[in-house]
């Protein structure tokens, strides 16, 4: 396993300053002594900042600025992580789940909030910084891939009794496959690089399962699966894993928690860890669904998650993988097509590369769907 120590690194005198006046701000003990900055991440400007306390003792603190390029809408980020996080440690307190159910920690601002605004402008906020963990970039076992999708269920359980209206919908759509389709369709249309005739190959594996886009959106409809708080970002560096255990402690990054699919959340974790390919891989043999890890993550996902799940949704967590997998390759193509504006790239046909390894991946899944159906099943059965 090769895991991801979080690198830092030092600041300037000024950069320094800026962090002791932030931090203080927020309602934390101890006197500011360091800083540096966390490298890992591509999104928000992260700090660690070490306080002494008075009997000596350190003590640190995650210092995180939202980019409000990414999240247009700040302020209703923290409220969605406010609510959730003081939920969850309500009932950790409370119920006495294991580690696995625990979350991060915000700390309030000296005036009551849980946010400040910078020296310089900007959203700040404060976690708990989470020792003796560390994360992994990559699934390399099944017990890796039991343990993420345990946390992932673990923090949809405690969530489940949270009513989804009481978050803000900070990215619309996000997940409305359909409406990923659409774009595509659109910018095909209009082809305005010249890209189309070259992916045509790709376009039409796509346009020959545009039927089942609207699949998950219409059972939910129907009133067959609900509405629930989800997490959005379900990769394995988002699950802090203990260094002497090796097992999950809980769930990072927050910033996409919001109202969902249970399915999305699931479906990604099979996009994510079921093969052992790179997402821009070229040698598309090395693109598989691994039967094993997909089993791992049902186990793992079922013994913290199916207690409140229903059949119609356990019957459909395969198809969520297939599903998921396909609208990312949706958005990779649709990126190429208009000139790879989205998505950072670093080299030519990048994101169409990233296209192919998604529709190979369900060109697998879909292989050993129907296997992957009643191992869930399976399972599903022997919990109840």
């Amino acid at each position: 396993m090769v895991p991801n120590p979080s690198p830092t690194k030092q600041v300037s005198a000024e950069v320094l300053a800026a962090i002791s006046h932030i931090g203080n701000q927020f309602a934390i003990q101890g006197e500011f002594r360091d800083g540096h900055e966390i490298e890992s991440g591509h999104i928000n400007t992260t700090f660690l900042a070490t306080y002494e306390l008075t009997d000596g003792t350190l003590q640190r603190y995650i210092l995180q600025r939202i980019n409000q390029n990414v999240f247009k809408k700040p302020l209703a980020v923290m409220r969605n992580v406010e609510c959730v996080t003081r939920h969850i440690n309500w009932k950790v307190l409370r119920v006495k789940k294991d580690l696995g159910g625990q979350t991060l920690n915000l700390y309030p601002g000296r005036g009551g909030r849980f946010w400040v605004e910078g020296p310089n402008g900007g959203i700040w906020r404060c976690y708990n910084f989470i020792e003796g963990c560390q994360t992994y970039d990559v699934v390399e076992n099944t017990r890796q891939a039991y343990q993420a999708a345990r946390a992932f269920g673990s923090f949809q359980d405690l969530v489940s009794d949270l009513a989804a209206s009481n978050l803000e919908e900070t990215i619309p759509d996000f997940h409305h496959t359909p409406k990923r389709l659409e774009k595509l369709l659109e910018v095909a249309a209009a082809d305005p690089k010249g890209r189309l005739a070259s992916v045509r190959e790709e376009f039409d594996f796509i346009r020959e399962r545009a039927g089942i886009t609207g699949i998950l959106l219409q059972l939910c409809e129907e009133g067959k699966i609900p509405v629930r708080v989800t997490h959005n970002d379900t990769k394995i560096n988002n699950v802090m894993i203990d260094k002497e255990t090796d097992e999950a402690v809980c769930v990072i990054d927050l910033d996409t928690v919001m109202p969902g699919l249970s399915l999305y959340d699931f479906g990604d974790l099979v996009r994510t860890a079921t093969s052992p390919a790179e997402e821009d891989e070229t040698d598309l043999t090395k693109v598989q669904m691994r039967m094993p890890m997909f089993e791992a993550l049902v186990e793992g996902y079922l013994d913290s998650a199916g207690d409140f799940i229903n059949d119609v949704e356990v019957d459909h967590l395969a198809f969520s993988g297939k599903l998921i997998t396909l609208e990312i390759g949706i958005r990779f193509l649709t990126d190429y097509l208009e000139g790879d504006v989205y998505f950072k790239t670093y080299r030519e046909h990048h994101n169409l590369d990233r296209c192919r390894t998604q529709l190979m991946l369900v060109k697998r899944i879909e292989e050993q769907e129907e296997a992957m159906v009643k191992f869930a099943r399976k399972v599903s059965r022997g919990r109840k």
